[in-house]
């Protein structure tokens, strides 16, 4: 038996931001130290001008401390990974939700057109309407989310901030120093977009992870029913190895 509870840290990809991306996990609180990160240009924080992956990971690997079994959704999964392979010897797990770190699946014909797609909506879309990019965007992604019209100030906010996101599949991933490290790694897809679960491929294959799919619910398999005991057992699994 563990003599204190594990903690886990929760990284909110775009457009939401922690809570509500989170709001489900928030039963996991009764078992395990749950840290609800809001990264820089998500409320309660102000706007900003540029989101950078790479800035956020350090913000991450700060909030990880001298240790934690991590969790990223989205953008924040390529964050979470990223971070991780700059500090894998205080990750205790990872699990990444459908992570768009397309770069590690180029070559994929479903990933490329994924990609292009991305660039000609940064490109060519209606950046100066938060509203009608954040429509665009949804559907790009698979999402099954129809979001109020007009759009509230914290989801506008969140619109505002995709929009000046750098493009995750610019991100370099250690794939070596991630498949070299002691810790376990969970990849949960949502079996609705092959571009996703390309990515999906690549992580299991090249770190040897476990892979969990949660249809129904598209890009956000962690809202599915059966999501919060599967992490649970993982997580649990993963500490007592760690602890050994």
């Amino acid at each position: 038996m563990l003599d204190e509870p594990p903690r886990i840290v929760l990284v909110h990809g775009s457009v939401m931001g922690g809570r509500p991306t989170w709001s489900g996990q928030r039963e996991l609180g009764d078992r395990f130290q749950l840290e609800i990160l809001e990264r820089p240009g998500f409320p309660p924080n102000p706007p900003v001008d540029h989101v950078d992956f790479d800035d956020h990971a350090v913000v991450v690997a700060e909030a990880v401390g001298d240790g934690a079994h991590l969790v990223g959704h989205s953008y924040g999964g390529v964050i979470t990974l990223l971070a991780a392979a700059a500090i894998p010897d205080r990750i205790h797990s990872l699990t990444v939700i459908e992570p768009p770190a397309m770069a590690i699946a180029r070559g994929n014909p479903v990933v490329d057109e994924f990609i292009q797609g991305g660039i000609e909506w940064w490109q060519t879309g209606p950046t100066d309407d938060p509203e009608a990019f954040l429509r665009g965007f949804l559907t790009y992604v698979g999402s099954d989310y129809v979001p109020p019209s007009p759009l509230p100030p914290q989801l506008e906010q969140g619109a505002r901030t995709l929009i000046v996101e750098r493009n995750p599949w610019e991100a370099e991933i250690d794939l070596d120093t991630l498949a070299g490290a002691q810790f376990r790694t969970l990849v949960v897809t949502g079996a609705h977009l092959a571009a996703f679960d390309a990515v999906c491929d690549v992580l299991v294959e090249r770190l040897d992870a476990e892979r969990l799919a949660l249809p129904g619910y598209g890009h956000t398999a962690q809202r599915h029913p059966a999501f919060n005991e599967a992490l649970a057992e993982f997580v649990l699994r993963a500490e007592t190895q760690r602890r050994g």
